[in-house]
């Protein structure tokens, strides 16, 4: 059967030229038009049939004009038809095989083979209904490639478009060869392991990252963004990625990993990446910490005011004077947190306070904190 949409021209379900909805479905049965129904309030009838088109718009005007009395313009749109490319960037030209000139005005369900139009055609209707759904795993047409497919939809020129996202599913990186030693060892590890891409979208994850995150499978983690379940939100991974892009690998990285359900666990990670090459990515282990001593023992905090000894203040010194002590205790205690979260990482320490790292060794210096001076000596040495 097909499915078709029938437009009714000055026709709604509430306004003045009403007709009511009950009414338009039963003149949808006396036509055995299947899965009848209507689209909110604006008159369009949503229908299977297998008759001609024409016939079927002759029909519907010759049932509205006996129920309304008076002649209504009918026209009839398949979904195919309603679903048509308007517009295609060159990207989506390359992964189709097509120019985006041949693109345009094409059905957009042709392009994927039976079991993908399935799932985009639902997911586009869940996108219709609910205004947003996840991205899900789709087979193309051409060359038998598979790409993720997620869509938004938004209004231009007083009608609603999808706005869609095709991206390559790199098969090859995504689903390694299983009989490979590497690969054997990879889905053997008690640490969790992530491939993704570098917009940070899973490709691969073995089991061990699937029991942290508790997922059931990794089809639920393929294509999701690592920072659902990884590091504190806005924090971590934008100082991790930065180091990674600058350093090409990071080690003993400290941070959170959520569960799906609520469990989170304190993880070291270390991570590795690779930019050049037909497909480049990040490579990420995730280990359970546990209870660790620390390396080298830290200093006790000695503020260098407490907050009862500040407020004593008030009236002996200025105004601006009292200020600066405060600030003194509110950077301290920020520069001494950032450097306990990243384990003594400065440089994602001054990512993560948004400093320069000159800036942050400067404050160091300034409150005491680390030892600079044999620091720079071994820096000295190496020179």
């Amino acid at each position: 059967m097909t499915a078709y949409v029938a437009l009714l021209r000055g026709v709604n379900l509430l306004g003045v030229s009403t007709l009511k909805m009950a009414d338009l479905k039963a003149i949808a049965d006396k036509l055995g038009l299947k899965q009848a129904r209507t689209y909110i309030a604006s008159g369009n009838l949503l229908f299977l049939s297998n008759k001609a088109e024409q016939p079927l718009r002759r029909a519907l005007e010759q049932e509205m004009k006996a129920h309304m009395g008076r002649e209504l313009r009918v026209m009839l749109r398949t979904a195919a038809e309603m679903e048509k490319v308007v517009e295609a960037n060159p990207a989506a030209g390359e992964l189709l095989n097509k120019t985006a000139k041949r693109l345009s005005g094409r059905a957009f369900l042709e392009l994927f083979n039976t079991e993908g139009g399935k799932a985009v055609q639902a997911h586009l209707a869940q996108v219709k209904a609910t205004g947003r759904a996840d991205e899900i795993i789709a087979s193309l047409n051409e060359g038998k490639k598979e790409a993720m497919v997620g869509a938004s939809l938004f209004r231009q020129d007083n009608a609603a478009h999808f706005l869609v996202r095709l991206s390559p599913l790199q098969a090859d990186l995504a689903q390694p060869r299983s009989g490979s030693k590497l690969f054997r060892v990879v889905e053997s590890l008690p640490d969790g392991f992530v491939v993704t891409d570098l917009d940070r979208r899973i490709l691969t994850a073995n089991p061990a990252f699937l029991d942290l995150a508790e997922l059931a499978s990794e089809e639920q983690a393929r294509g999701e963004q690592l920072d659902r379940w990884l590091g504190r939100p806005g924090v971590d991974l934008d100082a991790l990625i930065a180091n990674l892009r600058e350093h090409s690998s990071v080690r003993h990285f400290n941070t959170i990993l959520r569960g799906e359900y609520g469990a989170s666990e304190e993880v070291e990670l270390s991570a590795v990446s690779v930019p050049s090459g037909e497909h480049p990515c990040y490579g990420f282990t995730i280990r359970i910490i546990g209870v660790q001593k620390p390396s080298k023992p830290r200093r006790p905090r000695e503020l260098p005011r407490s907050v009862e000894q500040l407020t004593q203040l008030v009236g002996r010194v200025t105004l601006k004077e009292l200020v600066r002590e405060t600030t003194d205790v509110i950077e301290r205690l920020c520069i001494e947190t950032a450097l306990e979260l990243t384990g003594d990482n400065r440089a994602s320490a001054a990512e993560m306070l948004g400093l320069s790292r000159q800036s942050l060794y400067s404050k160091l210096r300034r409150f005491g904190l680390g030892d600079l001076d044999s620091e720079s000596n071994s820096e000295d040495d190496e020179r």
